[in-house]
Parts: structure tokens; C-alpha cells; sequence
């Protein structure tokens, strides 16, 4: 009974939310909450664009993540949207909004003048488009 390994049970995340705005304190956080919640490269990107031009901005990268995504135009009304953060030691932080009308293309905002530009050559979307 006990050589068994039983897998922990991670329910579908992408049933529930549209987006995902991941702590983007570095690679390996992004790597590994995309592995546990299974994401697709689409889902993690907002969170590896916004590492990519701002680098670690703390818990604050959330909401440079969710203003990515409405740029790229893809909030919709409805849309639901898991915001999950983290701290030192054994912190961790989540946050759940629904878009409550439809965002048009923001101005005058932190991605205006680039987001054409992304996703950028960054590695791991590059190896998904192979």
C-alpha cells in the first residue's frame, strides 16, 4: 500500500478562467506554475512578455500582465482571469476578476508603443512554434 505513488490532483484551471497572469519573478516560477496548471505556451504569455521588457517587478508584474492582454485584444466580456503571486518564504497570492464589458485597445498605456513586437523571440515560444 504504501509503494504506491499516487500523482496529486490538480484540477483544470483552464475550465475556469479565459487568462492567466502569472508572477513573473523569473524563468523557473513561470516554468513551474505552467507545468503544475498545465497552460499552454498562449496561456504563460503575457507572463513571459511582461518578464521580458520589465524584468522582475514583483507582485506589480500582475498588472503589467493583465495590460498585456488587453492590448493583444483579447479580454472579452465574461472573460475570467486567475492572477497568482508570490512572496518570499511561503507566500502566495491569487486573485480572480471577470471582465465586466469588452476592453477595446487601451491607450496610452505600458504596452502601446511595442506590443506589435510581441510575443518576442523568447525562447520557450519559440520551441512551441516548431
Amino acid at each position: 500500500m504504501f509503494k504506491h505513488r499516487w500523482r496529486p490532483y490538480v484540477p483544470d484551471f483552464k475550465q475556469a478562467f479565459e487568462h492567466f497572469c502569472i508572477h513573473a519573478g523569473g524563468r523557473a516560477v513561470i516554468d513551474g506554475v505552467q507545468d503544475s496548471l498545465q497552460l499552454s505556451m498562449e496561456q504563460a504569455e503575457a507572463s513571459r512578455s511582461t518578464l521580458h521588457r520589465f524584468g522582475n517587478t514583483s507582485s506589480s508584474s500582475l498588472w503589467y500582465e493583465m495590460s498585456y492582454i488587453e492590448a493583444k485584444g483579447r479580454m472579452k466580456k465574461g472573460d475570467r482571469i486567475l492572477q497568482i503571486s508570490f512572496g518570499s518564504g511561503y507566500k502566495c497570492n491569487s486573485a480572480v476578476w471577470e471582465c465586466t464589458e469588452t476592453v477595446e485597445t487601451p491607450t496610452g498605456e505600458p504596452w502601446m508603443d511595442c506590443i506589435d513586437k510581441y510575443p518576442a523571440c523568447i525562447p520557450q515560444l519559440i520551441k512551441s512554434a516548431d
